[in-house]
């Protein structure tokens, strides 16, 4: 009998070398975890073009929680205009883009965008291809966005049933969006301003 309960219990569990390494493995990861959890960050995708080939790249960044939705969408689009962290990709717009302003209004997304956004990146890249992933991007990462109008200079990016679609299909670099039955799509600018 005292053979049998020597190497039981809790003493005996901690005589074990792996054991001990496993306590002191937990210890380290529950307050790792907790601070993660409760210093506020969030995991947002982002969507740039790889430099080798043009196709789309995902990339993925933590970052701080925002007090307020429209704080939180203003992040992420500023972030997509900083550009991407990988060397091996490119920007969806030329580094002179910035975000002149943002309203989150009724579930829609007013963004106005300056002038540079109109501009190809480089000589493959097309104005409307980088809006259409800075429009979806904003809808995966954000549920209760509606809706995204997106402004340059105060004028809409428009193209015909843009908020109609859920996905898009990027063909390549060259041949722009297409719907799935291939009717290319055009950008085109409204004239009236930014409500």
């Amino acid at each position: 009998m005292k053979g049998i309960n020597k190497g039981a219990g809790i003493a005996g569990f901690f005589r074990r070398k792996y054991c001990r390494r496993l306590i002191y493995l937990l210890l380290l990861a529950v307050p790792a975890v907790f601070e993660y959890y409760s210093s506020g960050f969030v995991k947002r995708t982002f969507v740039f073009y790889a430099r080798d080939t043009g196709k789309a790249q995902v990339e993925e960044r933590v970052l701080p929680a925002m007090p307020t939705q429209e704080l939180a969408l203003r992040q992420y689009v500023e972030e997509t205009l900083l550009g991407p962290v990988s060397p091996e990709a490119d920007p969806l717009f030329s580094r002179e883009t910035v975000l002149r302003s943002l309203i989150y209004q009724d579930g829609i997304v007013y963004a106005d965008l300056s002038l540079a956004a109109a501009l190809p990146y480089s000589p493959g890249t097309e104005a409307f291809r980088s809006l259409g992933i800075l429009h979806q991007g904003i809808r995966r990462n954000f549920g209760f966005v509606r809706d995204v109008r997106l402004f340059i200079e105060g004028k809409e990016a428009y193209y015909e049933r843009f908020r109609g679609l859920s996905s898009f299909h990027i063909n390549s670099r060259m041949s722009g969006w297409h719907y799935p039955s291939g009717k290319k799509l055009n950008i085109a600018l409204k004239s009236y301003e930014c409500a």
